[in-house]
């Protein structure tokens, strides 16, 4: 059953039972970016390292509550230093989120994905000495080698010049050919015909095209889209699974998870943010998977000695 906690994210994890959510999308407080006036907030820590010790600690519990094959899927964006912490000067890129992804690796996560989220509608900023800004990462991270990952329910359609390209084939003389070469991609392979070729969808890349958030807030400035977390939704859940959100906020978690025919749980430290997305989720009417999500590989039990062969493990 859905529910929305109140409270400090590590703590109210620990209150949750083992393996009592299959998957987790969220977008902790970015460090030194807001003070968002609540007592132990995340993202106002003295140093960079005391920020990451305190969201590893918070991710341990994810680890703990998610299921053998469940996913963490975690949105973060870098930040420039404004003085100097030991090795990092003042304007250094820190390099907040490889720093986080390497210490969940350190404590057992596989880190499976970085997921560039290209915002196509990024906002300028003002700087003369370096690029302007305009993506974040997405890590794909799990707890097993094996884990569900259903890339049929996000698979992207093909574009119509590589269906074209598909259909004419190779000859054997194609300089992408290689004689002898074993390993080449299908379509790289000599064809004499291939005009009966009809694949419409590829796997999703890893660059994802979104513009920034179109749902407003108030007091809320810093909300993911929805756009952005449907695939992680898709892809590391099924109707009926559970999806958690620990940095719950203004519950965009929380309304992708009921559109899609999950339940959520969302834990934040803000009480007026919570109230706020309760009646947002309240809105919220379930529908059919979207796309190609309806032609779904036949499930399969998730913890009967071992792990879902199916869908296809990353």
């Amino acid at each position: 059953m859905s529910k929305i906690l109140c409270g400090d994210a590590a703590e109210v994890l620990k209150t949750l039972p083992q393996g009592s959510a299959n998957m987790c999308v969220t977008s902790p407080p970015y460090y030194g970016l807001r003070d968002y006036g609540e007592e132990n907030q995340i993202g106002v820590e003295c140093t960079p390292q005391e920020y990451i010790e305190r969201l590893v600690e918070v991710f341990a519990e994810v680890y703990r509550v998610l299921t053998n094959d469940g996913t963490l899927w975690l949105n973060i964006g870098d930040m420039y230093a404004n003085r100097t912490w030991g090795a990092v000067k003042q304007k250094d890129l820190m390099g907040i989120p490889w720093t986080l992804a390497f210490a969940l690796r350190e404590r057992g996560w596989y880190l499976r994905s970085d997921i560039i989220w290209h915002k196509t509608n990024c906002l300028p900023e003002s700087v003369k000495d370096r690029p302007s800004k305009c993506y974040e990462h997405i890590f794909l991270l799990s707890k097993s080698s094996k884990y569900y990952y259903d890339y049929k329910a996000i698979q992207e359609p093909i574009k119509e010049v590589t269906a074209e390209r598909y259909k004419r084939g190779r000859s054997d003389n194609s300089k992408y050919y290689g004689k002898g070469n074993d390993l080449l991609q299908n379509i790289n392979r000599p064809h004499d015909d291939y005009s009966t070729f009809d694949q419409q969808y590829r796997r999703k890349r890893d660059v994802w095209e979104v513009s920034t958030n179109t749902y407003k807030m108030d007091e809320h400035l810093a909300m993911f889209p929805e756009k952005l977390i449907e695939p992680c939704i898709l892809a590391g859940s099924k109707e009926g699974d559970t999806v958690l959100d620990p940095f719950f906020g203004s519950g965009t978690t929380g309304a992708v998870a009921k559109r899609l025919g999950r339940e959520y749980i969302g834990i934040d430290l803000n009480p007026r943010y919570l109230e706020k997305a309760e009646m947002r989720i309240a809105q919220v009417i379930p529908e059919k998977p979207y796309g190609n999500a309806s032609d779904r590989v036949e499930e399969q039990p998730r913890e009967v000695g071992g792990f879902a062969e199916k869908p296809q493990a990353g």
